[in-house]
This record gives structure tokens, sequence and C-alpha cells, in this order.
């Protein structure tokens, strides 16, 4: 029997819509330039287990992610156990989906990830926004592909559940204006965006 399962966890920070993509022939690599004249915004995009078993989904869930032009400022991939999953999943024990989501799990950046991903029934996802990856890819209400913080509050705890070395306040402080102002590099071997060099070529 099984006791833990795979997981991918990307931190997203949302960007935003001034925003124009071109590919360095030279490095092919992705440069973004941001002109944003907001904070960007951190929210946690999980990919559940039932994607990331089939690698054909889990990239279309990636190149969804990238094309509705949201930031990438952390990835990791792990395995949960039970344990994990009832620590996360706190808040909603004793709702009727709790035991299940536990055992199968062993405008602003969230509300439009949370519009990407589509409704947590997949039924309706199917029927109301069927080119939602909940839509496209969901199976049950519980294999339903994706997870996403539902506000500022779980945004922060939900990001320090998945990624404990990472500082909130020293991204904001540090990394958020150099991503915000651009140029932006996205590296497909690392799977994250960060601020470019001068010119557009390779990472700061």
């Amino acid at each position: 029997m099984r006791t833990a399962k795979c997981i991918k966890g990307f931190n997203l920070g949302r960007t935003d819509p001034g925003l124009s993509v071109r590919v360095d022939k030279k490095w092919s690599k992705m440069t973004s330039i941001l002109r944003s004249p907001q904070a960007l915004q951190l929210t946690l995009a999980l990919i559940k287990p039932d994607a990331v078993a089939h690698p054909l989904i889990l990239e279309a869930v990636h190149q969804q992610i990238l094309s509705n032009k949201f930031l990438i400022v952390r990835m990791r991939e792990l395995l949960w156990r039970k344990e994990d999953c009832q620590r996360f999943y706190q808040e909603h024990e004793g709702r009727f989906f709790y035991q299940r989501l536990v055992e199968f799990m062993a405008r602003d950046a969230i509300q439009l990830w949370r519009t990407l991903m589509g409704p947590t029934r997949v039924f309706r996802a199917r029927h109301v926004a069927p080119n939602s990856i909940r839509g496209s890819f969901g199976l049950t209400d519980t294999r339903n592909t994706t997870h996403g913080s539902d506000s500022v509050v779980s945004a922060s705890r939900e990001i320090a559940a998945f990624f404990p070395d990472f500082s909130e306040q020293r991204w904001y402080e540090e990394e958020e204006p150099q991503l915000r102002c651009g140029p932006v590099h996205y590296s497909p071997e690392g799977g994250i965006h960060c601020a470019a060099r001068p010119g557009g070529l390779g990472p700061a």
C-alpha cells in the first residue's frame, strides 16, 4: 500500500497584462518585458498526483500556467504522506470530502489561478468552464488535477508548507521589484522565471 504520492508545487506571481515575450535564438530562452505598475502577488499552485502521474497532462497544465502569464518563482516535486495531507487540509476537517481528499493526496494571482483551474466539481467544470484545467483534465471531485490558495492568508500559509525555505518578506523586498520591472527570463531547464541580465541574455 502506498503511503505517499508525488505532487508538484509551483509558487506563482501574476504579471500585469502589459507583457511582451521574445525568444532569444542564441540562448533559446524566453524573455519577458514586464510593464506592471502594481506589485506582483504570490499564490500556491499545486498539481495533484492524478496529473503528475501522466506526463502529457502535467506538461499541458504547465503550459497553461505559462500561457496565462504567470511567473513561476519557485518549483519543487515531492512525495507527500497521509500525515502531510492531514496537516495541509486541516481547515476542511469535518466536511464531507475531507477524508477522501486526505486519502487521495497521501483580477489578482489568487483569483486568476482559481479561474484557470475551474470549479472544484469536475462535472460542473466540464459544463461551465470546459477549457479550464479541471474541465479539461479532471477525473473526479478529488482527482481534479490542481489546488490553489483561496486568500492571501491561506497563500502565505500554504506556500510556507511547500516551500519552507522561502521567505515571502525577502522575496517582496528583493525579487518582486526586479520581476515586476523586468526583463524576466524563463528557463525550461530550471522551470522558473527570474530577472534577466541587461540585454535579456540569461538570468541576472
